[in-house]
């Protein structure tokens, strides 16, 4: 059993990474949560980490979160999961929420994106600008580098600049991390984000899902005005906070795999 972690009826935690990352940044939280006799997945999204497609072929959210819809689909009809999302993955695990809210026990989003039926990626966007206003240009958009479809002037995807990555990501992670994963990030593909449409044919079962939001007291991407803000307009069922960067799987991976436990126990309907 990891150290300092207690013992809690086994649950089956599926973790979803975010923009850039693969299901290979969970490996300390994987370690941590499979020591104490937990069942972990860890998704590899379209396009993402060891996942041989090519970004460029990834035009539909759907394409996009195939791999997490796979998953969903074939889990057994009596098992529920944690479901946990790292920011831009909060798209993902929202959309299977609106799509599987019966084959989820919890929905966990740490540092993530948390906006509720209709979500689009330019409303991330308007609400960067209602906090930062003009400045968004200048918080946002030079730490990225967004790469054009072949032949055209369509940006198809972006990953984080090389010279900001421990900044924007790891800035309070070992540097032994943050090394790896720059030699790991991928592009994201953008377009499948521009516009994602969710299932709210029963948004009475979605509301019935419990939820929680990990805030990251030191992210230098997800600023806390942000964090706070999606979490007013979506109130979640219970606010964690740990003082880690973006990254809390590398900076704070004992204190979330402590979460994510409490959690699970706390909203056990099983």
């Amino acid at each position: 059993m990891a150290k300092d972690i207690p013992s809690y009826q086994k649950y089956h935690f599926v973790l979803v990474h975010g923009a850039g990352h693969g299901a290979w940044c969970w490996y300390k939280l994987r370690t941590l949560l499979e020591a104490s006799g937990h069942q972990v997945t860890c998704i590899d999204l379209k396009s993402a980490g060891v996942d041989p497609t090519d970004f460029l072929a990834v035009e539909t959210f759907e394409q996009f979160n195939e791999p997490l819809t796979t998953v969903m689909s074939n889990l057994p009809e009596d098992q529920k999961v944690v479901l946990v999302g790292h920011s831009v993955g909060g798209i993902n695990i929202t959309h299977a929420l609106y799509k599987f809210p019966q084959k989820i026990q919890l929905i966990v989003y740490i540092a993530a994106n948390m906006i509720r039926s209709g979500y689009n990626f330019t409303r991330l966007f308007e609400l960067f600008e209602h906090l930062f206003g003009s400045e968004i240009a200048n918080i946002f958009l030079p730490k990225w580098e967004f790469i054009n479809k072949p032949g055209t002037n369509e940006a198809a995807g972006m990953i984080v600049k090389p010279e900001f990555q421990r900044m924007v990501f790891y800035n309070m992670s070992p540097v032994e991390d943050s090394t790896l994963a720059s030699m790991l990030l991928r592009p994201t593909p953008i377009k499948p984000l521009l516009k994602v449409e969710y299932d709210d044919e029963d948004a009475d079962a979605v509301e019935r899902v419990p939820r929680v939001y990990v805030r990251t007291l030191n992210d230098q991407l997800m600023k806390q005005g942000l964090q706070d803000l999606m979490i007013k307009l979506w109130p979640p069922s219970k606010v964690y906070a740990t003082g880690s960067d973006h990254a809390a799987f590398f900076s704070t991976p004992h204190e979330l795999c402590r979460y994510l436990l409490e959690a699970a126990t706390l909203f056990n309907n099983s």
